[in-house]
């Protein structure tokens, strides 16, 4: 396992790009300057000795060094020692709406892309629990098992949209069952189903698999993502918006937040109704009552030893300095030399490869 002791630092990098971009316009501004004081080739003959080659690579010189100095000084750490260590936590899965509704635009940006936000954040608050995440539409998948990598989770979510699900529509109870199916055998308490949908369920019945849900000891929380006034559903083709879902009449379908359906799924399942909002802070709530139940003792396997390997990149950075402080911009005298052997011989014009 790579991790960086002092990861704030890697932000200095943002400025990389920002020096190949004055580096190239003082390159274009020295070439304008040169045709404005005369003829290249003429000024060429006055500075025989002057490499144009040479400042490119003591510029990319210090570019990779100054990279490696950034690097080093995040310090970069590889685990050495894995152990199993004894921590306390609450079990949790979220089940994820990702049918088409979720792409409405009633929560900025969109339902989903505002429910991917809120997990993220409550990872952050996060500590010993173990977070899974179910994704359904008008089929419900484990889309991550239970786990405390919370690093594998923020990738995870990063990559949910409406398109991981092959078959549409909203099976809220799927996803209820498939999360308990998915908890680990034995004790049912310290865990919690949260889920985040907008509702709008026509698949199956939500209800009683919250209700089972509750009878084997796990609470069962309910977001809803949406409004009641509801939303038109975009239609994209080749990531570009052009129009929005209609019916066979002809109209826009607008999708509205079910939150009456909401309310009884959370009821059934002991746990909170909260409607989403677009201070996303609904997670905020939940969590105070995650953090109140008791607390399971399971085992996870860390890294309880880390090797810095900071002085690698030092190492790197100040050997391309010490290339660069003794390179010279003039061109070198011995190539020079060659070149003028093995040019006499030759009567055409061409001029030879500028190794210089």
């Amino acid at each position: 396992m790579i991790r960086f002791a002092h990861p704030e630092y890697l932000y200095i990098l943002a400025l990389l790009p920002v020096l190949l971009v004055m580096f190239w316009l003082a390159r274009r501004w020295r070439s304008g300057a040169i045709k404005r004081f005369g003829n290249l080739p003429i000024v060429e003959l006055l500075t025989p000795n002057m490499s144009r080659k040479k400042p490119i690579l003591k510029f990319f010189l210090l570019f990779f060094s100054f990279g490696f100095l950034v690097v080093a000084l995040a310090n970069p750490q590889i685990g050495s020692k894995m152990e199993e260590v004894k921590r306390e936590g609450v079990d949790i899965f979220i089940c994820l709406d990702v049918s088409n509704s979720m792409k409405a635009e009633d929560i900025k940006p969109n339902r989903l892309e505002s429910a991917k936000q809120e997990m993220t954040q409550l990872l952050d608050k996060f500590e010993n629990d173990r977070i899974g995440i179910v994704v359904f539409a008008g089929e419900s998948y484990l889309q991550l098992p239970l786990t405390s990598d919370y690093s594998a989770a923020r990738l995870m979510i990063s990559t949910i949209d409406v398109d991981i699900v092959p078959v549409q529509g909203t099976a809220i109870g799927s996803a209820i069952k498939l999360a308990m199916k998915s908890f680990v055998e034995g004790e049912k308490k310290h865990k919690v189903i949260i889920v985040i949908t907008d509702g709008e369920n026509h698949e199956d019945d939500a209800v009683t698999a919250a209700k089972d849900a509750a009878d084997d000891g796990v609470v069962v929380h309910t977001i809803g993502m949406g409004s009641p006034e509801g939303a038109p559903i975009p239609v994209y083709q080749d990531n570009q918006q052009v129009g929005f879902k209609k019916d066979q009449s002809g109209a826009v379908v607008m999708t509205k937040l079910d939150e009456a359906g909401m309310q009884q799924i959370a009821e059934a399942g002991h746990g909170r109704y909260i409607r989403a909002s677009n201070q996303q802070n609904e997670l905020n709530e939940l969590l105070k009552d995650v953090q109140s139940m008791d607390k399971k003792e399971y085992g996870a396997k860390v890294f309880t030893e880390f090797e810095d390997r900071f002085q690698y990149f030092l190492g790197l950075a100040l050997f391309l300095l010490v290339i660069e402080y003794f390179l010279s911009e003039r061109k070198n005298a011995i190539v020079q030399k060659w070149k003028t052997l093995l040019v006499k011989p030759f009567s055409f014009k061409q001029r030879p490869f500028d190794w210089n």
